[in-house]
């Protein structure tokens, strides 16, 4: 039993999903299938994405979006050394396949207002070496994608879009996800949706799709447009395992898209209780005597629709000192609590142990992870009673 009353995630799991996942489990096709293949449709489908492929995870769309950028059979790719612009405050899985790719990571800060990548800054680091920008979409707000696409268009530049924390979220009504060449979701328990584990990734070219359909599993032709021309050539091999391509098992199961699915049609229904969970207590805190001097909120980029799944909590600067007591008074008390993603990541022993940086500053991550945390949002409408528990819970953190 978990020793939370407000979790991060509340059970994410409804009857419905279940009965889905054991549908799949008594059929005993557990691998590939039916139940993926209608997933990947219906997200295309929905979202206007041109192509979809289930994965694992979302740290494993990050790594065959960046995987296809070097692939020998995708024409114009990727050198060693070329250079993908990345903000600070992201994911290790954002990160570490720019590297596991022998590309090179560029950090660029963020806009303190919305934890994303601050768009003024990329320019400040674009060479000739600069190919891509990987973004990350911060706990289902947008970077100002007017500006992301202006300085893509003017460097002619690759974009990659790390939406597995804003799956249902949009920028002038267009779903973010679809703005670059690439982009990746996450279906991770206390995400928007949860398939336990899962993600998707999506592309606009069809060579893209059919490298990385292989990529995901094994490096095989099976099921990608070169099938027949390999063969042709490969008479010999058994076709259906006719590898030509480097791989991966990045694959899902059949459960976990079931599960995916289901949740997937009531996405819209999960952004909406989210977000007056969201105002409920914005609102409480704001009226509030005693917390309303001492913490605020992050609030969306303008022009976005977001799809928060956790809320984002600043602590005001004078009141810096207060927030590992507040953290550790909410935990005690039974709000569980999470830093901003990993927060400046430039600062992780890992970053300094590959000599990722040249001793940058970057004063506004540091500030977001200084002062700042998120907890999570509720799939369920949140009562009174619940609500002044929780307000109570911040009354007392901060005493």
């Amino acid at each position: 039993m978990s020793k939370y009353f407000y979790p991060l995630v509340d059970n994410p799991f409804s009857d419905d999903d279940i009965a889905e996942g054991i549908k799949v489990l008594k059929s005993k096709q557990l691998t590939i299938s039916k139940k993926t293949i209608n997933f990947e449709k219906d997200f295309s489908s929905s979202l206007k994405s041109k192509h979809s492929l289930m994965v694992n995870s979302g740290s494993s769309a990050n790594l065959l979006a960046l995987q296809c950028l070097i692939n020998p059979y995708r024409k114009n790719r990727l050198k060693k050394g070329d250079e993908v612009i990345i903000p600070t405050l992201c994911w290790s899985t954002s990160l570490w396949p720019i590297i596991q790719s022998n590309l090179k990571p560029v950090f660029v800060d963020i806009n303190p207002l919305t934890l994303n990548i601050d768009e003024k800054e990329i320019e400040k680091k674009i060479n000739k070496k600069t190919k891509a920008i990987l973004l990350v979409h911060v706990l289902g707000n947008s970077c100002d994608m007017e500006q992301i696409m202006r300085i893509k268009k003017k460097y002619n530049l690759i974009l990659i879009e790390d939406t597995c924390e804003s799956l249902g979220s949009k920028y002038k009504n267009k779903f973010l996800g679809t703005f670059g060449e690439f982009s990746s979701f996450s279906f991770y328990s206390s995400h928007q949706i949860s398939s336990g584990e899962g993600g998707m990734i999506c592309c606009k070219d069809r060579i893209d799709y059919n490298i990385i359909k292989s990529l995901r599993s094994h490096g095989w032709s099976r099921g990608t447009s070169f099938e027949n021309t390999i063969y042709k050539k490969n008479k010999k091999l058994d076709k259906r395992f006719i590898f030509f391509n480097s791989g991966y098992n990045l694959r899902p199961t059949e459960v976990s898209a079931a599960i995916g699915h289901n949740q997937f049609k009531r996405l819209d229904k999960f952004i909406k209780i989210r977000n007056i969970n969201r105002k409920k207590i914005i609102s409480n805190v704001l009226k509030n005597y005693i917390l309303n001097k001492k913490m605020d909120f992050y609030y969306e980029n303008k022009n976005v629709l977001p799809s928060w799944f956790g809320l984002s909590i600043k602590i005001l600067a004078k009141e810096k000192k207060y927030k590992d007591k507040v953290i550790k008074n909410l935990e005690k008390n039974g709000i569980e609590t999470r830093p901003i993603i990993s927060g400046n990541f430039a600062d992780q022993p890992a970053a300094k142990k590959y000599k990722l940086t040249n001793k940058q500053k970057f004063p506004n991550t540091d500030l977001v992870y200084e002062n700042s945390f998120f907890i999570g949002l509720p799939s369920k409408i949140i009562t009174n009673q619940y609500l002044r528990k929780i307000i109570s819970v911040f009354e007392k953190s901060f005493r």
